[in-house]
């Protein structure tokens, strides 16, 4: 999951950034409101925490333009005011849910899970593909009922090709999502991360989930097309 964290508070805002990533999210963060609201168009995420009181644009302005261009991605609101009129002012805006400063980062935490559970709109929090199947809240990983430990940044990337399983995922789309906005690595950190999925999830089970399609990127699914996808790295 990929998070944007919009706030003017440095220290806070990468306090923040910090917890998160401990989670196992991939995290941006922005300090004014100009800059939230362009990587809030211009990249994909599952959920956005925003403050109110910004430099440049206000957060309830951002949330009202981003609404406005039809971007329906959670936002959550942080607001150092607590009267009933800035509340209703953020929730009217299109904000999901608010928080009142200072807040409970493990309460930031509880949020953020119910909001990307309601907008995956998911009856169950568990994804199966075959005998594979993972809970992102839990951070569970099973393949025929055996417990499959992964990293965290592995956890991710399967977390993510099996919210778009039967997708073709591109190395570039993998690293934007997983990692965050400033990491300069190679795309070829995308092929040993997989490589050592498939180690954990695929070896000596008799189907193989995890595809390369050459020249292209990877995808998890069933059943396994001939010709230019393969089980192999």
């Amino acid at each position: 999951m990929r998070i944007l964290v919009v706030d003017d508070e440095h220290r806070l805002a990468n306090s923040v950034k910090k917890g998160l990533a401990e989670e196992g999210f991939a995290v941006d963060v922005a300090y004014d409101g100009e800059e939230g609201q362009y990587m809030a168009e211009t990249e994909e995420y599952d959920l956005i925490v925003l403050d109110v009181m910004l430099p440049k644009v206000d957060g309830v302005t951002v949330c009202k333009e981003l609404r406005s261009k039809n971007i329906k991605t959670p936002i959550i609101m942080l607001t150092a005011k607590s009267n009933i009129e800035d509340r209703i002012a953020g929730l009217d805006g299109g904000a999901d849910d608010y928080l009142t400063k200072p807040f409970s980062f493990l309460e930031l935490r509880s949020r953020i899970q119910a909001l990307i559970r309601r907008s995956k709109q998911e009856a169950t929090l568990v994804l199966k593909i075959a005998d594979l199947e993972i809970d992102p809240l839990k951070h569970i990983v099973k393949r025929s009922d055996n417990l499959i430990t992964l990293t965290s940044k592995e956890f991710a990337i399967l977390e993510y090709l099996l919210r778009h399983k039967d997708e073709v995922l591109t190395r570039t789309m993998i690293i934007e999502h997983v990692w965050d906005y400033n990491f300069e690595g190679m795309s070829n950190i995308v092929d040993a991360f997989i490589a050592a999925i498939r180690r954990k999830v695929d070896r000596g089970a008799k189907v193989k989930l995890i595809h390369t399609v050459h020249g292209v990127g990877y995808k998890i699914g069933l059943p396994l097309d001939k010709g230019k996808i393969s089980a192999d790295a």
